[in-house]
């Protein structure tokens, strides 16, 4: 694929910077550029994870984006997508500061920590489950630097897959203990029930969605690397979040996991 970044795409990127930055949204990229591809906008992401590196941040893996009916009809598009984690999105300590983030949403997912490297472009659900170390109940903050949540598929992939913060649970369980495809998740917010969603809403099962992005990631010359966090996808469509806000997705084998924003 090409992935080669030119002047305009990379003139997007340091708007997407800039955006994050000064916690200025800005208009769709789709818009301002409306040949931006796919792989346009994975050349944006890659340029800014490069930056963030160079700037002394790490990668603590991936994320896959819109794997569930429910997040693609929210956002109006029809295949998945990925992102970089980066140690520093890591909240499980709580609380967390609103002010950090700019447009942040809420949702619950499955885990998946790599005892082995998983490289496309030939990786099946087994391979992933081969490779698994354990899984673990996670919220993601997703976020975005598009203004008002106006994005199409290549706003949210440049804009790593509209990445925010990341919230682990602590009970870790092989995946022999765990029936990913019936695994159920309900979410919280301050008390009250907002969705549910189980791991057959995610591609048919998180696994299938691991197993997707390592695939995809070949593409690109990426792998899934040992002991890196894989973000398998919402199980459920993404809840606004505010100062306040207390959220905590309950699964039927995984325990729960929380996050308070202040």
């Amino acid at each position: 694929m090409d992935n080669k970044i030119d002047n305009k795409t990379s003139d997007l990127a340091a708007l997407l910077r800039d955006a994050a930055d000064f916690r200025n949204a800005i208009g769709p990229l789709s818009e301002l550029y409306e040949g931006l591809s796919v792989d346009g906008a994975y050349a944006i992401q890659l340029e800014n994870i490069n930056h963030r590196l160079n700037s002394g941040e790490r990668v603590s893996g991936k994320k896959i984006g819109l794997t569930s009916l429910a997040m693609q009809e929210m956002f109006n598009v029809n295949e998945p997508d990925y992102g970089h984690l980066m140690e520093s999105m890591d909240s499980s300590a709580n609380p967390i500061a609103i002010e950090s983030l700019m447009q942040p949403r809420v949702e619950g997912e499955i885990a998946f920590v790599l005892k082995e490297s998983l490289a496309g472009p030939c990786i099946s659900a087994d391979d992933v489950i081969s490779a698994t170390s354990y899984v673990v109940a996670a919220l993601e903050i997703v976020d975005s630097r598009i203004k008002d949540w106006n994005i199409k598929l290549v706003d949210t992939i440049a804009d790593n897959a509209s990445s925010g913060k990341y919230v682990l649970g602590k009970t870790r369980l092989l995946l022999s203990n765990v029936d990913l495809v019936n695994e159920e998740m309900e979410l919280y917010k301050n008390g009250e029930l907002c969705n549910k969603g189980s791991g057959r809403d995610v591609l048919g099962n998180p696994a299938n969605c691991v197993a997707w992005l390592a695939n995809k990631l070949s593409g690109y010359g990426v792998s899934l690397n040992k002991g890196e966090l894989v973000l398998s996808g919402a199980l459920s469509a993404a809840v606004n979040a505010q100062k306040g806000d207390f959220f905590e997705a309950k699964f039927s084998s995984l325990g729960s996991v929380a996050a308070k924003f202040e």
